[in-house]
């Protein structure tokens, strides 16, 4: 069985990357995703879900240096559920209300803008060199 995850958004804060005992690197950050709707009685609701994102070896090493808050990404991955609860992390807040944190480790992770606001970001993960295949090579 398999499941993949994709995620637009918003990063919350700067990349903070370590290295496991064996050396592989990984690297985390948040993104923030938003989404906006109106209720049958005409209330609008302004809805923001976290996910927590780690990304390995290359990849992250590549996040690290280039992934800053504020930069819109679109990271591909899998779900990674709390070993003890089977779902996602629960905690409770300052306030203390109940909070929940999505785990994700990423596969690809694409910068859709650069933190500070010009041009084009380069991309983290599976795509970095993708090119098209000649009309007379695909298959269909």
């Amino acid at each position: 069985m398999y499941h993949t995850l994709i995620i637009a958004g918003n990063v919350g804060k700067d990349p903070e990357m370590r290295y496991t005992p064996s050396g592989q690197a990984v690297t985390s950050f948040s993104v923030a995703t938003n989404r906006q709707y109106t209720t049958g009685n005409g209330e609008q609701v302004k809805e923001t879900i976290w996910f927590r994102i780690s990304t390995w070896g290359k990849t992250a090493e590549t996040c690290n240096q280039y992934v800053k808050k504020g930069m819109k990404v679109l990271v591909e991955g899998r779900l990674t559920p709390d070993k003890t609860t089977g779902g996602p992390r629960i905690w409770t807040k300052q306030d203390g209300s109940a909070g929940a944190s999505f785990e994700v480790t990423a596969n690809t992770v694409r910068f859709l803008s650069r933190a500070d606001g010009g041009g084009e970001a380069p991309m983290a993960g599976g795509m970095e060199h993708a090119e098209m295949p000649a009309e007379d090579d695909i298959p269909f």
